[in-house]
């Protein structure tokens, strides 16, 4: 049974995160953080926050029948699953806010083709 209930675990957080594609449209976010900031943020919240989305992934899928039949399963996937992911995987290391840095946004220009004229 364990074993069974870790294997679907395994395939519905494989599948969150695949289905979940913040990292591409998050806000941009202009901060400078110190060189102290980001060690600790790389050695104590970034492992902290990895359990947490894990067990926030694993009580949604054991809340979300309740939730579900309450109205607000998006609510309870926002608290319990996407912010937790958020903070550990899209925040750039020491910022404070949620969201990429300006300078490694990259923005796509659609120009029109240059087509040739008949001749």
């Amino acid at each position: 049974m364990q074993l069974q209930f870790a294997k679907y675990l395994k395939a519905i957080m494989l599948a969150l995160v695949l289905a979940v594609p913040t990292a591409g449209w998050a806000n941009t976010i202009e901060e400078k953080p110190s060189a102290l900031a980001m060690t600790g943020d790389a050695l104590f919240v970034r492992p902290v926050m990895l359990v947490t989305t894990v067990i926030g992934g694993a009580i949604f899928i054991i809340s979300s029948p309740f939730a579900a039949l309450g109205g607000n399963i998006d609510e309870s996937f926002e608290q319990l699953v996407k912010n937790p992911f958020d903070t550990t995987f899209v925040r750039c290391l020491g910022c404070t806010v949620n969201g990429r840095k300006v300078s490694t946004t990259v923005k796509q220009v659609d120009e029109p083709r240059q087509t040739e004229p008949a001749q």
